[in-house]
């Protein structure tokens, strides 16, 4: 498993209602920032994530972030 593709480097910024959701981790999927099944052969896998009430959040697009699958801003430093 290598590096993954930086899909854009700025976070996609969202209101999620609650629910579980699926982040792509390898930057492939063309349903950014949430997995479509690109990822299979490559080793990545989706990262699960719960959102407990509505709210707008920030998530991360790089795929280097520290905070998965929230941007913390590593998106700057490439």
């Amino acid at each position: 498993m290598g590096q993954p593709r930086i899909a854009a480097k700025e976070p996609d910024v969202l209101t999620l209602e609650a629910g579980t959701y699926y982040w792509c981790t390898c930057g492939r999927s063309r349903d950014q920032p949430f997995c479509d099944g690109a990822h299979e052969g490559t080793g990545f896998e989706p990262l699960e994530f719960t959102i407990d009430e509505t709210k707008e959040v920030a998530l991360c697009q790089c795929k280097h972030t520290k905070t998965p699958p929230y941007c913390d801003g590593t998106h700057q430093k490439l």
